[in-house]
């Protein structure tokens, strides 16, 4: 019998990642597009929501195109906070798309402080008044595109995440607008609470109801594609997750208390809180992780917006590196980076921190620091910022972590998982698949098919891959981690 295969669709910011996928979580087959984005002008962050549609097919193409598999379920994951605005009717977008990375609503969330909002939004939605969120940006489109709202207020428009425009897409006739409650949960108008998008939320924002889709579990049945859209293939899209909580299902942290990081371009800190929102924690975010057979998991986050855009600033600002793989071995060629620190704020500092002002620094310089050192450096900083979340998560949360599991293209670092381990005292725990953010959305839509049977079969497939235990306590460097702290003061 042949195997049961998953059709995991990973839609990010600069490409899409499509992966055939094994109920074991193996991957068997990887296709990959890239995408543009465009800066029309400073802080400005677009893409072409055609072209996010189109990499999806295009990539699957390639992967389904000998038609000698018939993959039993579709799993999507995607950039989170980014908003695609089209027509409920034609499914043609009316507007480029406002990418999570955008500060064109900067100004907006400043008018919603001044009048008072931020501590009510704080309560509702477990974020923070920034323009990372969606709302923000719907709310500045509508502004800018007048014309737009009585069409919003008729429900001709949706205004959704990039997983809502894609399962519209891809269901075509069936015009299937839903998102899940994980995604919903990032965009500053869903209520933590009432499990749904609020009306209340809505009136701050100037956001019509109407606009917004259906919010469903994120293991289920969302949709079947449309044959005449998708490859000639009805199959259906039964797992819907933002990329963070994705990877927190791919790691099979189902069970409260279990955490994990993502090392990408920024990394992200998520601890599975269990079943009930916690008050929102200072510098942390709460969010959703999953919503399956109706009950909401949630997570703490903590955002860490530099980590291998350190990497790539060593490789294409400084030259220090031609190569991102050369930072692996230059950070192991010296035992330290002679105390030397770098202080990864080139747009601010996020969790546990929320500075926008600071600014990035390269401190502790000598004569005796090399090339060697300040790679080391900035490898270090990604350690240091994750200890930052961490201790903030176990304050706030009362959560003790026994590991920490590790995921992204950093963790490949054996001398990163390392030092990480003996940073916090705890075990660093890297999966086997280097894919575990498409697993988990892959994972999510076996569920909502009942080939899997809950987050338990995931635990019980997850396959971990090297485990790094901590020093003994005399051999931690606790003393660097006091600098490191003294580092960030002179930046804020």
């Amino acid at each position: 019998m042949a195997e049961t295969l998953l059709l995991a669709l990973d839609q990010g910011t600069t490409g899409t990642t499509c992966l055939l996928v094994g109920l074991d979580g193996r991957v068997h087959r990887r296709a990959y597009r890239e995408i543009e984005v465009r800066y029309p002008r400073s802080g400005w962050v677009e893409q072409d929501p055609l072209q996010l549609e189109s990499s999806v097919v295009d990539a699957c193409a390639e992967l389904l195109g000998d038609g000698d598999v018939q993959p039993a379920a579709i799993g999507i994951t995607n950039q989170r906070e980014t908003v695609v605005v089209f027509e409920r009717d034609t499914l043609q977008p009316v507007a480029p798309a406002i990418v999570w990375q955008c500060r064109r609503s900067a100004d907006i969330c400043a008018e919603h402080r001044q009048r008072g909002d931020e501590e009510e939004v704080r309560r509702r939605t477990g974020l923070l008044l920034d323009p990372y969120f969606s709302a923000t940006k719907i709310e500045w489109l509508l502004r800018e595109q007048p014309e737009l709202r009585p069409r919003a207020e008729r429900g001709e428009l949706c205004a959704a995440t990039v997983d809502a425009w894609l399962v519209a897409r891809l269901t075509g006739r069936g015009r299937e607008v839903v998102t899940d409650a994980g995604n919903a949960s990032r965009t500053l108008l869903y209520d933590l609470r009432e499990g749904d998008f609020s009306a209340a939320l809505c009136d701050v924002f100037g956001v019509p109801r109407a606009m917004l889709p259906e919010v469903r579990d994120s293991a289920g049945r969302l949709g079947v594609t449309d044959p005449s859209r998708f490859l000639g293939r009805s199959i259906p899209i039964s797992g819907v997750a933002g990329d963070q909580q994705a990877a927190l299902f791919g790691q099979a942290c189902c069970a409260q208390g279990m955490s994990k990081n993502t090392y990408g371009t920024g990394s992200f800190v998520l601890v599975n809180v269990g079943s009930a929102a916690p008050p929102p924690a200072h510098g942390l975010l709460t969010t959703v992780a999953w919503r399956i057979a109706g009950q909401d998991t949630f997570a703490l986050e903590g955002s860490i917006f530099v980590t291998g855009a350190g990497i790539k600033w060593l490789r294409d600002g400084l030259g220090l590196i031609r190569e991102s793989a050369e930072a692996g071995p230059l950070f192991d060629s010296v035992p330290d980076a002679a105390g030397c620190f770098f202080v990864p704020a080139f747009a601010g500092l996020g969790a546990p921190y929320w500075d926008p002002h600071a600014r990035g620094a390269l401190v502790g310089l000598s004569a005796g620091v090399g090339r060697a050192h300040v790679v080391r450096a900035v490898v270090e900083a990604m350690a240091y910022r994750t200890r930052d979340v961490v201790e903030a998560m176990e304050r706030s949360a009362g959560i003790r972590f026994d590991e920490l599991r590790v995921d992204g293209g950093a963790s490949v670092m054996d001398g990163l998982c390392q030092f990480q381990a003996d940073l916090l005292g705890l075990p660093v725990a890297r999966a086997a698949s280097a894919e575990t953010t498409a697993v988990g959305a892959a994972w999510l839509a076996a569920v909502g098919e009942g080939l899997l049977d809950g987050p338990a079969a995931v635990e019980a497939a997850w396959r971990p891959g090297r485990r790094f235990e901590p020093a003994a306590p005399g051999r931690r460097p606790q003393a660097q981690y006091a600098a490191w702290l003294e580092a960030v003061a002179r930046v804020r």
